[in-house]
């Protein structure tokens, strides 16, 4: 075992050696899809995939972190405290569940500080049918203008127009159009793209490799900056698909002490979104029965979370701006997805854990 804050690193570069070091101490095969650019300090890019457990186990849990970048911090902790867990490999292992890490699905985001990929892609809604007309977010459209002003801070008369929308629609309205995802403003908030990105392409290959195997997966996918600091909320992550919603409600739900909430009944903190990342384990692995969560942990204040991704969304178009407002919109957008605590982390790593147990147990019932 090691400590709770020996687990969370404070970059993308070394977070990665510290999977990469734990994976190997735990004897685990280690696989490494490279990204075709380079970090923020100049070292390379990677979605690393370990897996613990035999190629054939007809039970696979997968644990993911880095969807969204910035995000990574929180989700690299869990995956390594876990690595350094003998109690919980033993338990997966007495259960016949194989267990997959997949270590920054956007280490670009991870190791930039930015919360979209390299294309400015957000990668949880990037998985519509492409075939298809893409969504249309009308109410983002209708704001599009006001989220990234010409100047940062935003001027008064930016700030007044936004205030009136929350003042009319109120604040939820506000979260639901930039959040659920828009496929029209390939330089906003929360784009969707218009085709497959790197790490959706990366993602594909792992779970057609990892995933064949199993009849049954579950899936944790590890985020934060959305709800009251520290609390991990239990999403459900799939389609509106009552057995498989009470399947996770019965796996994590803790008889109602630690409650999966869903976006297709309105009973979570996030908006509904389109073209999520869950869809992908359907078509790549179609003979499974999958069932999963997106463990979600607050941070700060939504509004304060949406201004940090404003100003970092600024600051990308901005690359001239001054090295100090550079500076303070970085560490701004840090702490909005990631707080350095012993406090934090503590609820982190326990709230993790017990969403490990829990999947294990369901899978092996």
């Amino acid at each position: 075992m090691i400590g709770v804050a020996q687990a969370f690193a404070g970059s993308y570069a070394r977070a990665r050696v510290q999977f990469l070091e734990a994976a190997a101490t735990a004897g685990l095969a280690l696989q490494s899809h490279v990204h075709p650019l380079p970090g923020c300090e100049g070292e390379t890019l990677a979605l690393d995939v370990a897996r613990d457990g035999p190629q054939n186990a007809e039970r696979l849990l997968i644990v993911s972190s880095g969807c969204h970048g910035v995000e990574g911090f929180c989700g690299s902790g869990v995956q390594v405290f876990a690595l350094h867990d003998p109690a919980w490999r033993d338990h997966a292992r007495a259960q016949g569940v194989a267990v997959l890490y997949l270590h920054a699905l956007n280490p670009y985001g991870f190791s930039h500080l930015r919360r979209a990929t390299h294309e400015n892609v957000d990668l949880n809604r990037n998985f519509p049918d492409f075939s298809r007309p893409l969504p249309v977010n009308e109410a983002y459209r209708e704001i599009a203008h006001l989220l990234i002003p010409e100047t940062w801070p935003p001027d008064a008369a930016n700030q007044a127009a936004v205030n009136h929308f929350v003042a009319t629609r109120g604040e939820a309205a506000l979260q639901a159009a930039i959040t659920r995802g828009q496929h029209e403003f390939p330089q906003g908030l929360y784009f969707g793209g218009t085709a497959p990105t790197w790490s959706h392409l990366a993602l594909r290959q792992v779970l057609r490799e990892q995933g064949r195997q199993a009849a049954r997966i579950a899936w944790i996918d590890l985020h934060t900056g959305l709800g009251p600091s520290g609390h991990g909320e239990r999403i459900h992550a799939g389609g509106d698909d009552a057995a498989a919603l009470a399947r996770a409600r019965r796996w994590w739900g803790g008889g109602g002490a630690t409650p999966v909430t869903s976006l297709h009944d309105g009973s979570s903190s996030s908006a509904f979104l389109t073209g999520q990342m869950w869809s992908a384990i359907d078509g790549e692995c179609p003979q499974a029965e999958t069932t999963g969560i997106a463990l979600e942990y607050g941070t700060l204040p939504v509004w304060e979370v949406l201004q940090a991704l404003r100003a970092e969304q600024w600051l990308r178009l901005h690359p001239e701006a001054a090295p100090a407002l550079a500076e303070a919109i970085r560490a701004q957008m840090r702490a909005a997805f990631y707080t350095d605590t012993d406090a934090w982390k503590g609820q982190v790593i326990a709230q993790a854990r017990q969403a490990l147990f829990q999947a294990v147990d369901g899978l092996g019932s």
